[in-house]
């Protein structure tokens, strides 16, 4: 009797399985789409882009700024006095010193207020700076 219950309790012993590796590999997997997601950035407000039918598609758009039809300015869903774009331009630079600055303006925003964001800019060091546009 007893040397029947003892082969029971190592066939139950040997037909277990593992699961390790599988966790391994499930967490390896998780970690590998963490860390090659691509995540949206937005600037924070929705805004009506003028139409334009030459507009491209810019692929590494990096530093955006959202100017609505009041002439406010919006960069990572904060707002901005517009003085302080070209200190935030900076920051963002320096985390990523390839990124290009694209700016999403409003059709009935302010010219004054766009031309204010792209001279602090240029003066922040982003000379790549483009308009957004629908097509």
């Amino acid at each position: 009797m007893r040397k029947l219950m003892t082969n029971v309790m190592q066939d139950d012993e040997e037909q277990a399985i593992d699961m390790t590796p599988m966790l391994d590999v499930v967490f390896i997997m998780l970690i590998f789409f963490i860390v090659t997601a691509s995540f949206v950035k937005e600037a924070g407000i929705d805004v009506n882009r003028p139409d334009a039918p030459t507009a491209v598609k810019k692929d590494r758009a990096n530093i955006l700024i959202a100017i609505n039809e009041t002439g406010e300015v919006w960069i990572d869903k904060r707002r901005v006095d517009v003085r302080a774009v070209q200190a935030n331009i900076e920051r963002l630079k320096a985390e990523n010193p390839q990124g290009s600055v694209v700016i999403q303006a409003d059709k009935k925003a302010n010219v004054d207020t766009l031309v204010k964001v792209m001279d602090a800019s240029r003066a922040a060091g982003a000379y790549d700076v483009s308009i957004a546009a629908d097509q």
